[in-house]
């Protein structure tokens, strides 16, 4: 299985070269380095790009996925679909500039996805940060729950769940500042994503909601706003959402409540062995 894509400005830089020794080659800010992955920053005559480099997770990773019934992600081949889906949906994301997959084994695939960097730009969990002590305009506000309720829907109704559904996966464009009528926002880090062939199972879909209500803890959201979230995702009468989507609304606020608590504890054993060393 041997495929490469290749745009400008890598389809002249790297013409008549191995694209995956070139790729290798890259020197930039390593943002991530796990087992078996890589991502980093890089520039080329003063514009930036990110690199996600796979060398094949193992087979052992690929039974430890299996065994918990999760799909592991094999390479690179992934974030490039999602990335053409979204594309084709109409909504805002990376533009990938090159796309390289070789090698039959799954556990061991070599692969690489390069994506322009968007900039200007601030993640909505950052941007939302302060909200709880200094609100913004209430029609920005409104505009922002209405884009991302509507990216939400627009990828759940065209069989696309995320797997990391969080705020700092969305980035606000901030050229020109945004305002309630011009407000453009894009979702990033599509690696986990999944497109299935038909309509997600509602797991994924509830998972991806509790994942959003997560990371909207602590930014000074109304059960105004929730209401207006619903709205626009569910696009029914409230009236009708609230009695016939009674579970999940009862489940979102004490499965974001345990996540967050998950949170807690990872960063404590983090901030534990930091101090250790």
């Amino acid at each position: 299985m041997n495929q490469v894509v290749l745009r400008p400005p890598f389809s002249q830089l790297w013409a008549g070269l191995d694209p995956f020794a070139e790729v290798e080659a890259l020197q930039g800010k390593v943002l991530r380095e796990l087992e078996g992955r890589r991502t980093l920053r890089f520039e080329i005559d003063g514009r930036g790009y990110f690199a996600k480099i796979h060398t094949g997770v193992g087979w052992r990773e690929i039974f430890k996925n299996l065994t918990c019934l999760r799909l592991p992600v094999l390479g690179a081949r992934n974030e490039c679909q999602a990335i053409e889906h979204l594309e084709r949906l109409g909504v805002n994301t990376m533009r990938m500039v090159a796309f390289g997959e070789r090698g039959r084994n799954p556990a061991h695939r070599h692969s690489f996805i390069i994506t322009e960097e968007l900039a200007p730009t601030i993640s909505l969990e950052d941007y939302c940060r302060e909200w709880s002590s200094t609100p913004p305009e209430p029609a920005l506000k409104r505009a922002f729950i209405t884009r991302v309720a509507k990216i939400a829907k627009t990828m759940h109704e065209n069989r696309m769940n995320h797997r990391d559904f969080y705020l700092c996966h969305f980035l606000l464009h901030t050229d020109p500042p945004p305002t309630p009528e011009a407000l453009r926002v894009s979702i990033i880090d599509l690696h986990r994503a999944q497109i299935h062939a038909q309509a997600p199972a509602s797991r994924w879909l509830r998972k991806d909601l509790a994942g959003l209500c997560f990371s909207s803890l602590g930014i000074g959201l109304t059960h105004r706003d929730l209401l207006r979230f619903l709205l626009v995702y569910f696009d029914a009468p409230l009236r009708d959402t609230l009695r016939d989507r009674a579970k999940l609304l009862a489940w979102l606020p004490n499965e974001a409540a345990r996540l967050a608590k998950r949170d807690q504890r990872k960063s404590s054993t983090a901030s534990a062995q930091k101090a250790a060393l």
